[in-house]
């Protein structure tokens, strides 16, 4: 069993966290990228959201075959292929950018949001069920916090490398006759280039050091395995498990306001009036928050709080914030969605292993659900985007946000448990 000898797992705990910094400084360039979108192919404001709308969305399509692919390679070339197919789309999207073909552009960010769905419906499985799995959120929290650094450091680097002076040079291609402007807009989008070639080379080559690293093959079903003895060894579908499915509701409702607080911050910005050269950092103070959250959480859970309790409190913490940015105007009320990272940092830690907890066979289609459910980062802050035209932005946000933590709140307090366990007991315990 991999719990057996904790410290056997350090290597292989840094070989996965090691993918979690890749996939969360890819992740979040989305934010940033919006903004680039808008300039680079002058294109609207709806319009450059289909950047985060293709990578989430791929998960989507991509997720249940993700599952079964991982049937036939295992987890970790299943890693491996996820890598190489994210280089692809890198040099896809690279391409088409430098040339300013919109549509060649987003389809690069579909690939890459494929091999992320095989890399994290490979991955979050395989850390949570790495060691007991009432500790997988600790476990997740430390890959949250490779995931946020890297997050942290991403909008800051295309931000310097490529989007710098912005707001100069949309003031000069507002104002320039049609040949400038293309020139300008030209030079402007093939900065993009060398960045995205140096990542899809990175990419390949980790994919190649994967195979060979010393990661070792798990089983889920010899160790994810329900607790119930033999009314577990019974269940044949994916469909006995309501647990899971209600967790995949919660995954997409998660990660749809975690996009809204740290891709669109920077569109809330901006809805105030704030200069667009300050506004693409503003993804940067999310994932501060969200970093903070992960040490908090990494310290209380589980020794002094279980993780569906800590769930519960940053669902009520989702509230709070999501108010106080309603309630507030201009960098305060920025501030306050920026806090919703803190709120959100562990909410995917705890979410993943309470809904894939005793699938055991069925881990791999399990954790494809909820990899699904990621699609929640596509649809929301497309409703977001179309609703504020017509109403206030603060108010869609609003709107928007608050249904989706008290629906996290209800999955925290009783979802969690519904069909394996005692309602309202942490399953974790009922062995």
């Amino acid at each position: 069993m991999p719990s057996a000898n904790p410290r056997s797992h350090y290597g292989s705990i840094a070989i996965i966290g090691a993918l979690f910094f890749i996939f969360g400084f890819v992740t979040w360039l989305n934010g940033p990228l919006i903004s680039f979108a808008r300039l680079a192919f002058n294109v609207s404001e709806s319009l450059a959201f289909l950047i985060p709308f293709a990578f989430y969305i791929s998960y989507f399509v991509l997720a249940l075959p993700s599952s079964l692919i991982l049937k036939k390679t295992g987890m970790k070339k299943g890693m491996a292929l996820g890598l190489f197919l994210m280089a692809v789309g890198a040099v896809v999207f690279g391409q088409y950018t430098t040339a300013r073909v919109y549509g060649g552009a987003v389809t690069g960010i579909f690939v890459i949001g494929a091999g992320l769905a095989i890399l994290q419906t490979a991955s979050n499985p395989y850390i949570s069920i790495l060691g007991p799995i009432e500790g997988a959120a600790q476990r997740i929290a430390v890959m949250g916090i490779c995931n946020k650094v890297a997050g942290i450091l991403a909008p800051l680097v295309i931000g310097t490398l490529v989007m710098h002076g912005m707001g100069d040079l949309s003031a000069q291609v507002a104002n320039a006759d049609a040949a400038t402007k293309e020139q300008l807009l030209n030079e402007f989008a093939a900065r993009i280039h060398d960045p995205y070639m140096f990542m899809a080379g990175l990419l390949a080559l980790l994919a190649v050091g994967i195979v060979f690293s010393p990661l070792p093959e798990i089983r889920p079903e010899d160790v994810n395995a329900d607790t119930d003895g033999a009314h577990g060894a019974r269940k044949t579908s994916l469909f006995q498990f309501p647990h899971v499915w209600l967790g995949a509701l919660c995954i997409f409702v998660y990660v749809g306001v975690e996009v809204m607080a740290g891709d669109a911050i920077g569109t809330y910005g901006q809805g105030f009036g704030l200069p667009l050269d300050s506004t693409k950092f503003f993804t940067s103070f999310t994932l501060f928050g969200m970093l903070a959250g992960y040490v908090v959480g990494l310290v209380a859970i589980p020794r002094f709080i279980s993780q569906e309790r800590y769930l519960s409190f940053s669902a009520v913490l989702g509230v709070l914030f999501t108010l106080g940015a309603f309630l507030t105007k201009g960098y305060v009320s920025v501030g306050f969605v920026a806090a919703l990272g803190f709120a959100h940092a562990m909410m995917w830690p705890a979410i993943f292993p309470l809904a894939i907890q005793g699938l055991g066979r069925f881990t791999e289609y399990g954790s494809a659900l909820l990899i699904m459910g990621i699609a929640g980062g596509a649809v929301i802050p497309q409703l977001f985007v179309h609703l504020k035209q017509a109403y206030d932005f603060q108010l869609v946000f609003l709107v928007l946000m608050l249904p989706c933590y008290l629906y996290i709140l209800y999955f925290a307090l009783r979802g969690h448990a519904i069909g394996h366990g005692v309602a309202g007991v942490p399953a974790a315990q009922n062995g």
